[in-house]
């Protein structure tokens, strides 16, 4: 398996769509008197791998909840084209879900598990099933109460990633495993699953570790979209400047966004900056995703925050 692959080699092979798969308008979730999603507007177009990313409590769930058909809403949403609630039996034809708190039945065998997927969900395949469990120590007799718990995140990860969906929405889909097969499934989900048609979510505090096979992100916080950005964009608003002491001074006339300090050097965010001045004064990176959503969080109310996909 060739482990250096990237969306941008996916999307050189498949090319890429605008065709909407989900669409929101002013979306709103509340929980009594609490807001948890704040009118939120945005759009996902076909074959993106979309990072939605956001401190707990910030609404990504609810918002999940809302695309899924799990919870009522109020304002306008579609997903597939379809009414999330009003046409969810239809909607769930067409999507693979995994949550953070899924549970499977501690009774049952991988075997017996196997058939009843395959039974009851017109677009699972057996033999994909069985292939992605071959490279765990996963075996069908085995009962589902005597695995651990990263070995039942596996098992319910081989189960959700057999099902040919347009849509599969990952909510912390590796919490409980070793970084050794968190690599491996995210190599396996961008190479043998992602492909033109299929359009995936995931929310993760690993953002590290999916960065490499995203196309776009959006940033949540307090019920609001605070970014909505596809990658090639994000990483030419955004630079990185490091520099030293000496230079410090003149740097921070540029006004950055954040500031942060490495091994003794100053590290400053700076957006839609001159990169010709900045690397007058120093060391120009691109921030990593971990890196720029702390300044983005830091500072939830500056202009930094414009949604550059969101729509009105």
């Amino acid at each position: 398996m060739n482990t250096t692959s990237t969306v941008a080699d996916v999307e050189a092979r498949y090319g890429n769509s605008n065709e909407i798969v989900i669409q929101a308008h002013k979306l709103r979730k509340q929980y009594g008197r609490k807001v948890a999603v704040r009118d939120i507007s945005f759009s996902i177009p076909k074959g993106r791998i979309v990072g939605l990313v956001g401190p707990n409590g910030a609404g990504k769930t609810s918002a999940l909840k809302a695309m899924l058909g799990l919870a009522g809403f109020s304002g306008e949403l579609s997903v597939l084209g379809l009414h999330p609630l009003h046409q969810r039996d239809e909607l769930m034809k067409h999507i693979a879900f995994i949550a953070d708190v899924a549970t499977l039945p501690q009774w049952i065998r991988v075997r017996e598990l196997i058939k009843l997927m395959a039974s009851v969900h017109p677009m699972f395949s057996i033999d994909e099933c069985r292939q992605y469990l071959s490279e765990t120590k996963i075996r069908p007799g085995d009962k589902v109460k005597t695995l651990s718990k990263g070995m039942i995140v596996q098992l319910h990860l081989a189960l959700v990633m057999a099902i040919d969906a347009k849509l599969l929405v990952l909510d912390e889909p590796t919490l409980g495993l070793d970084i050794m097969f968190r690599k491996r499934f995210y190599q396996h989900l961008l190479e043998e699953y992602f492909d033109g048609d299929r359009t995936i979510i995931i929310t993760t505090h690993q953002i590290e570790e999916v960065e490499h096979i995203l196309t776009d992100l959006i940033f949540i916080q307090d019920g609001e979209i605070v970014l909505h950005s596809d990658m090639d964009s994000m990483q030419q608003r955004y630079t990185e400047l490091m520099v030293a002491d000496e230079q410090l001074a003149a740097a921070l006339a540029l006004g950055p966004m954040h500031q942060r300090k490495v091994f003794g050097r100053h590290v400053l965010l700076f957006e839609d900056t001159d990169q010709a001045k900045l690397s007058q004064l120093g060391e120009l990176h691109t921030p990593a995703v971990a890196d720029l959503f702390v300044a983005i969080m830091s500072n939830p109310k500056t202009p930094s925050q414009t949604a550059t996909r969101e729509t009105a």
